[in-house]
C-alpha cells in the first residue's frame, strides 16, 4: 500500500489525477483491509463473502490502474509493476473463491445427503 500511495504522488496535479488516485487508494485499502478481517472468519459464508469482496476490490484497483496507464497519468516500470501484482493478486483472490465455493457445496451436498 505505501508503494502505491508514492506511486500516486505523482499525478496529483489535475482533477482527473486526483479522483482516479482517489478511487485506486480506496479500492487497495480494501483488499489489504477486508483480507485482513477474511482470516478471522465467524463461518466459512462468511469467508467466503469476505474474500468475494477482496476479490472485487482487487479487481477494481487493477481497472483504475490500467485507466492509470491510458490516460497517460503515469508510466514507466513502476506502473508495470503494479499492474503485475494487481492482475496476480486478482487471480490469486479469484482462485481462492473458486477453490472455497467447491468446498463448501461439496460439504453441503455430503451434509444433505446424509
Amino acid at each position: 500500500m505505501l508503494m502505491l500511495l508514492n506511486f500516486e504522488r505523482d499525478f496529483l496535479k489535475n482533477a482527473a489525477g486526483f479522483e482516479i488516485a482517489k478511487q485506486l487508494i480506496r479500492s487497495a485499502e480494501s483488499v489489504g483491509a477486508v483480507y485482513r478481517a477474511s482470516v478471522r472468519p465467524k463461518s466459512a459464508a462468511d469467508f467466503m463473502y469476505k474474500i468475494e469482496i477482496v476479490l472485487e476490490e482487487a479487481d477494481e484497483s487493477h481497472y483504475w490502474l490500467e485507466v492509470v496507464k491510458e490516460a497517460v497519468l503515469q508510466s514507466g516500470n513502476e506502473l508495470e509493476r503494479l499492474i503485475k501484482e494487481a492482475n496476480e493478486l486478482t487471480g490469486i483472490f479469484a482462485a481462492t473463491d473458486k477453490t472455497n465455493k467447491t468446498k463448501f457445496n461439496q460439504s453441503k451436498n455430503s451434509k444433505s445427503n446424509k
